[in-house]
């Protein structure tokens, strides 16, 4: 049987095309669409879903988890407020689940000290806190992951909570009725096809729901990576010569990251398989990640440097010269692009200082996100999520590692179905509902201020 697409008329005009409007069949409505199946996007659905509402969850690649599985970012970190953990929920879980699979490794709390013998056990793991200025840094709670256990575990989630999952939807424009997003289109190999819902929660990582629907957002660029991982490496081999022979090591390993052009303090750790470490490098300015022509540079770019530094990797370190290139990451580490202008804006002051916001429905390390900055302005039923949520570039660059991301999209989920529930707008949802559902879920909403936080009478009095 064969079947003839309708022509489509176009009209060409200087530099640029105009299209007639596009027909796409309405394939689900659900109480909630979630845009993007992230870390900060599966959080979203699966708190949605377990809070009484219908979801639909959309993701533009063939496998769930973003930045965690086809970035390859495999630590999570950033989650931790001296000794208290402050990011907890659905992240608790993946690790639970992941770690069960021995797809997840982290320090048990008797050896997160600052000592230099557990850093010899821990610090190519990954497990340190990273923002400290000590010699050895202290070993904290952080956990080294598989990325494909992350995918295995994302599925699992959204099966188990009965959200409806649509890969290979790839977002093309919102629908946006009266002021209100009503829906999104999304391309598909049949075409163009629209999904229905109530409230719609941007968790692409560039806004790129909220900027097209028309809320205001700021762009910058930071760096990007490609992330790579190499088999082979005899992992004992290369930490007895590390510590061994420090010196050496040292200059052996500033070498291999001039090569990279950029790289963390390590450039490569450990990961729960045996004879895999990740290389989280090279790292990249001046590329644009909303820009496929850009990205396609900044593909090729890496490429180049990895292949120009695995021969000397083999040649040059200890314990390395069986090593192999196992993978390349399947997605650009974008860190930054688009930023929600929302209701309220991060700064970086409020993130230093620690300042603590009676509306606070998620928490970072040390600092705290109010629900103001998940709320564009002059656009309803639109919530946002993830890396891209209301804060100047310098405050995100210091906010959007991937638990935190996480707890915000748990409690934009909450949010959005409780908007649902209520038959109200989800910027009149009451915080207080959203942090006492988070409490209910496992997960800390930061509505109790830590020892160490600032509190502002004023901005609490006028959140």
């Amino acid at each position: 049987m064969s079947t003839t697409a309708a022509p489509s008329g176009a009209l060409v005009h200087g530099k640029s095309v105009t299209l007639d409007a596009i027909e796409a069949p309405v394939v689900r409505r659900s109480d909630v669409v979630v845009v993007g199946g992230g870390p900060a996007g599966v959080s979203a659905a699966v708190s949605a879903a377990r809070s009484g509402a219908s979801v639909t969850l959309l993701e533009r690649y063939s496998a769930l988890g973003g930045l965690a599985s086809g970035g390859m970012v495999l630590v999570l970190d950033d989650m931790i407020n001296g000794d208290e953990i402050t990011v907890t929920g659905i992240v608790d879980e993946y690790v639970e689940r992941m770690a069960k699979l021995g797809l997840a490794v982290y320090p048990p709390a008797e050896e997160r000290v600052s000592s230099q013998e557990m850093w010899n056990k821990w610090g190519r793991w990954g497990a340190f806190d990273f923002h400290s200025h000590t010699s050895p840094k202290p070993i904290c709670y952080a956990v080294a992951f598989d990325p494909d256990g992350w995918k295995r575990v994302s599925n699992d989630l959204v099966r188990e909570s009965g959200v409806d999952l649509r890969l290979h939807s790839w977002f093309s424009r919102p629908i946006v009725q009266d002021g209100a997003v009503k829906g999104v289109v999304c391309e598909t190999k049949s075409g163009p096809q629209a999904v229905m819902g109530d409230v719609v929660i941007d968790t692409t990582g560039d806004i790129d729901v909220a900027s097209r629907a028309g809320a205001t957002y700021d762009k910058d660029n930071y760096l990007v990576t490609l992330v790579f991982r190499l088999g082979g490496v005899d992992t004992a081999a290369a930490e007895r010569f590390e510590q061994e022979n420090p010196r050496e090591a040292r200059a052996i390993n500033r070498k291999i990251k001039r090569l990279l052009g950029g790289a963390w303090e390590l450039w490569w750790l450990k990961t729960p398989v045996p004879g895999v470490v990740w290389c989280n490098a090279p790292h990249m300015t001046g590329f644009d990640g909303t820009d496929p022509e850009s990205l396609t540079e900044a593909e090729f770019e890496a490429r180049s440097r990895i292949g120009n530094v695995l021969d000397h990797i083999r040649t040059d370190l200890p314990g390395f010269e069986q090593a192999y290139l196992l993978d390349v990451a399947e997605q650009m580490g974008v860190r930054q692009t688009r930023l929600l202008q929302g209701e309220y804006v991060v700064t970086k002051d409020d993130v230093t200082s620690r300042r603590h916001f009676a509306d606070s429905v998620s928490r970072g390390r040390d600092y705290y996100t109010p629900y103001r900055s998940l709320l564009p302005r002059g656009v309803d039923q639109l919530l946002v999520a993830g890396r891209h949520y209301s804060a100047t570039p310098e405050a995100q660059r210091i906010s959007r590692e991937i638990p935190p991301c996480m707890a915000m999209g748990q409690a934009a989920g909450i949010a959005a179905a409780t908007a649902v529930e209520q038959g109200v707008l989800v910027r009149d949802v009451d915080p207080a509902v959203i942090q006492r559902r988070m409490r209910d879920q496992g997960a800390d909403p930061g509505d109790i201020p830590a020892k160490n936080a600032t509190v502002d009478e004023t901005m609490e009095a006028g959140a």
